[in-house]
């Protein structure tokens, strides 16, 4: 413990004898022991730092990050294309929240489950290391910020090749998705006062409920939700935190379910219009459903 994540990568490689590789959630490399691999991932990823758009074409069709994304830790990976197997785990931040990838290719020691469990073992311990390292914290939070951003605006041109970035924006995550908006009075301040302000009040619904996910877009604080969270409370949703709410001039719109996360700027245009519908017509509330808006 507090070696730090290269000597842990170089540690497994002496006791393994295979390539490994480590990159987080923007897939930029971390860390990386052993080679020459004759693989175009593992050649491009350690010559450029990260993944190319070729390969996340290929581990789309592949559905590689797809089946990573779905898998509970690790995985054993196998395709007919590939000379060897890698096997593959989440590596999880001091909040829980998964921030990196480690892959390891099967070249000296065979997969069997005596290694399968060394490295899930190797995994936990990287997990231990990164877990008050700022670097990671904040990566959770700018990421899931970014990509929410990104899923609005449409910059996903493609979403066959960033189907995984939107994967791991899901993790976590089943059943229904919600999204939510939240505003304060614009008042006569700022712009610039006026998003610091939201920023600040983003921190205070995210500190509330940490199971959701958090941007500020536009004049909104936008909160991506799923109806498996123990904060979810059917169609009342934050209505037991009214309080809160009103304490802090918050008003919140709330769209329909969905399910493909590429909807996600649909349903933020139904919680927005929940919002000013809800407001319009306010006889007091401060929590605003879309299906009361139609």
């Amino acid at each position: 413990m507090g070696n730090g994540i290269q000597y842990l990568v170089d540690a497994a490689r002496k006791i393994f004898g295979n390539p490994i590789y480590m990159v987080d959630a923007n897939y930029s490399l971390i860390a990386y022991s052993g080679g020459p691999v004759d693989d175009c991932i593992w050649n491009t990823v350690i010559t450029t730092g990260t993944y190319s758009p070729e390969v996340l074409q290929f581990q789309a069709q592949e559905n590689i990050m797809e089946d990573i994304s779905n898998s509970d830790k690790i995985l054993l990976l196998k395709r007919d294309s590939w000379k060897s197997s890698r096997l593959t785990a989440h590596i999880f931040n001091g909040d829980g929240i998964w921030v990196c990838q480690i892959m390891m290719y099967e070249e000296n020691t065979p997969f069997d489950k005596e290694a399968m469990a060394a490295f899930e073992a190797l995994s936990d311990k990287i997990s231990c290391e990164i877990r008050d390292y700022d670097y990671f914290r904040t990566l959770a939070m700018t990421y899931r910020e970014k990509k929410i951003v990104e899923l609005l605006d449409g910059t996903d041109k493609n979403p066959f090749i960033y189907n995984p970035h939107a994967q791991i924006l899901y993790s976590g995550f089943d059943d229904y998705l919600y999204v939510a908006v939240a505003a304060i009075p614009r008042k006569n301040i700022l712009g610039s006062v006026h998003q610091d302000r939201l920023a600040y009040f983003k921190s205070v619904l995210s500190a509330k409920y940490k199971s959701y996910k958090y941007s500020v877009y536009a004049d909104y604080i936008v909160v991506l939700m799923s109806s498996k969270h123990r904060y979810f409370h059917g169609a009342s949703f934050f209505s037991q935190d009214d309080r809160l709410f009103e304490l802090n001039d918050l008003y919140i719109g709330i769209s329909g379910s969905f399910e493909n996360i590429y909807e996600m700027r649909t349903y933020y245009d139904h919680a927005v219009a929940a919002l000013k519908n809800g407001i319009e017509s306010s006889s007091g509330q401060r929590i605003f459903l879309y299906k009361d808006a139609n």
